[in-house]
């Protein structure tokens, strides 16, 4: 059996905002340590992980470890009937093939109540290595946002390079070139210069979590695909991305 209460609907609809443009289906593993999820994108390029943990929720119970396949777009069709501010809670047996979920006015005496058809999704748990990476970049998330959003009108890859001057964000396309520097401060630590391009439409749409920190972190190692994280208070969204092997590469 599993049983959960979010205090605000509006979490799980910003961690579904964060990925629903690069996952379509996937699996939520629920176990007594929370609630997770790990997808790649439809076209393999780009992986999503997704960290709930117990502290989360209001009241949180999870008997056994369980996989709910859950279509996305279905999810945030059901959230749409959530105000930001409702109660959310989730309920699951352990052989049932629904999900079912209650919002919950703090302000009023209204109640919804909804079940969701989930699905069997064949997916692969993959191991992600720990990695000492040579460059992290702490930044804000709405810097980093923008930046993508600008860029992505020059061109298609961004060049990432960081040094000991700080990092900088390069394009360049058929309507010219640009580059944007953010100096070195207490938000870069190097342990080697870093170079790396990659694909502008995923870093746009990694930036979509936005709204869930205030900070963004850049992971980066040289040849090694980037780590992207937004974290949150007992939680976290994290993508994985390949840098491009040349600026011509699709």
């Amino acid at each position: 059996m599993l049983e959960a209460r979010l205090r605000e609907a509006v979490l799980l609809k910003k961690v579904l905002d964060a990925v629903r443009e690069l996952i379509t289906d996937a699996n939520f593993e629920c176990s007594e340590d929370g609630i997770r999820l790990q997808a790649m994108d439809n076209s393999h390029v780009a992986l999503s992980a997704i960290e709930l943990r117990t502290d989360c929720f209001e009241e949180f119970r999870c008997d056994r470890p369980m996989s709910i396949g859950v279509s996305l777009s279905s999810l945030g069709k059901i959230l749409k009937g959530a105000n930001n501010d409702d109660v959310l809670s989730l309920k699951k047996s352990d052989d049932g093939d629904t999900l079912q979920m209650t919002f919950e006015s703090p302000k009023s005496d209204r109640v919804g109540e909804f079940e969701m058809k989930l699905m069997d999704i064949d997916s692969e748990h993959l191991g992600i290595p720990d990695t000492q990476y040579d460059a992290v970049v702490k930044m804000s998330s709405g810097e980093f946002g923008r930046i993508c959003r600008d860029l992505a009108n020059i061109g298609e890859s961004v060049k990432i390079e960081v040094s000991k001057e700080g990092v900088s964000f390069s394009a360049e396309g058929e309507i010219g070139a640009a580059r944007m520097t953010l100096k070195q401060g207490s938000g870069t630590a190097m342990q080697q210069a870093v170079n790396l391009t990659f694909s502008l439409k995923y870093l746009s749409n990694f930036a979509k979590a936005a709204p869930l920190a205030d900070e963004v972190q850049l992971h980066m190692s040289n040849e090694v695909p980037l780590l992207c994280e937004f974290g949150f208070e007992n939680g976290y969204v994290r993508f994985y991305l390949a840098p491009k092997l040349s600026e011509d590469d699709d």
